[in-house]
């Protein structure tokens, strides 16, 4: 039987360093958002001839558009994002068209410096639209693991002391959260060193990631439910650890197998769905470790109050020590001259204070 309960402060260690670089690349760079996130058009456009990146970003900029972001696929298309392109305008009145559309202008000009071209793919996103995704995108997040941390709690709800439900529950959401922050900050990092932003399919992707770590999560501590009812009045550690170690062969052979999958679908699937199946590549290794070495080894946190513990150390040895203030028999002579009571000496300082009034004398 493997110890990994024993071995919890390594863990938490590990996991922290990944988080703490993933919070400050969030909190520095934050996440590079795509068009749905942050408004504007996209065009993706097939030459018949062969085509330079740069002569392309050079006849955009010719057409006003310096601002256009440009990147070759790998199947040697271009994907061109700008501002929100212009829509034709029209005489109400007799309706003939005054200013064409801007898509039809960049078209043209396109076709007649590099030759026949394919607009594969166009999509234009206001930003009135672009707050709306995003806001629909943190909402639908926050449901879902709310919406897990009730259905955890309900089905362990037959539990008893010194394990409870909501326990469960929220350790299943600790590790839903360390997986999210561990997807989030590796997609900050890739933003900022390498331009890769963010769409609706990452938001679905970051979904599909808290559906399985919670799945996988769960199949662990069903199993520990098991064996804890078997044995109400075993050691809680020796509980989990058999728990782990009789679902490990199943974890490990469910996320290999959605691993190779992934695997194949990133190397050889379409660029559309290029960094959706990162983003599940990522969120099913991090669910797999964070199911084992997160979510059952907080149980026993939680259970022996280890993190109430470290908080009051760490309270005690930066709370600064009282002063000494020691008080020495009455003074025999010296007496208050408001309520004519002895005089006391003060120990830390060269003064008397009165017992009753508390009036100081030097």
């Amino acid at each position: 039987m493997l110890d990994f309960v024993g071995k919890r402060k390594w863990f938490f260690i590990a996991s922290g360093i990944v988080l703490l670089v993933g919070v400050i690349s969030l909190i520095a760079f934050g996440l590079k958002g795509g068009i749905e996130f942050s408004s504007g058009s996209l065009m993706r456009v097939s030459f018949e001839q062969t085509v330079a990146q740069a002569e392309l970003r050079e006849e955009m900029a010719n057409l006003g558009h310096d601002e256009a972001i440009i990147q070759r696929t790998g199947e040697g298309d271009f994907i061109i994002r700008t501002r929100e392109l212009a829509e034709e305008e029209r005489d109400p009145q007799t309706g003939e068209v005054i200013t064409p559309a801007e898509r039809e202008t960049i078209e043209q000009a396109l076709e007649e410096r590099f030759g026949p071209l394919i607009v594969l793919d166009f999509y234009s996103i206001s930003p009135v639209v672009s707050a709306e995704i995003g806001r629909n995108a943190s909402i639908a997040v926050s449901v879902a693991a709310v919406g897990i941390l009730l259905y955890v709690t309900w089905a362990f709800r037959r539990l008893r002391r010194p394990m409870m439900p909501f326990h469960f529950g929220g350790c299943a959401i600790a590790a839903l959260v360390h997986d999210v922050l561990v997807v989030l900050g590796i997609f900050s990092l890739l933003g900022w060193l390498m331009g890769i932003e963010i769409d609706v399919m990452f938001i679905t992707g970051v979904l599909m990631v808290i559906g399985y770590s919670v799945n996988d999560t769960i199949v662990v501590f069903d199993r520990i439910r098991e064996n804890a009812t078997r044995s109400p009045g075993g050691d809680l550690e020796t509980t989990i650890n058999i728990s782990i170690t009789e679902s490990l062969g199943r974890s490990l052979n469910t996320s290999l197998t959605t691993l190779f999958v992934l695997l194949a679908l990133f190397l050889f699937g379409g660029v559309t769905i290029h960094y959706f199946v990162l983003v599940l590549l990522i969120g099913v290794i991090t669910g797999t470790y964070s199911s084992v070495c997160i979510a059952c080894p907080l149980l026993v946190v939680w259970h022996n109050r280890e993190l109430g513990g470290l908080f009051r150390r760490l309270r005690r040895v930066r709370a600064p020590a009282p002063p000494v203030r020691e008080r020495i028999a009455p003074h025999p002579y010296l007496r208050c001259p408001k309520c004519d009571s002895p005089y006391v000496k003060l120990a830390y300082k060269n003064r008397f204070k009165c017992q009753d009034c508390g009036q100081v004398f030097t």
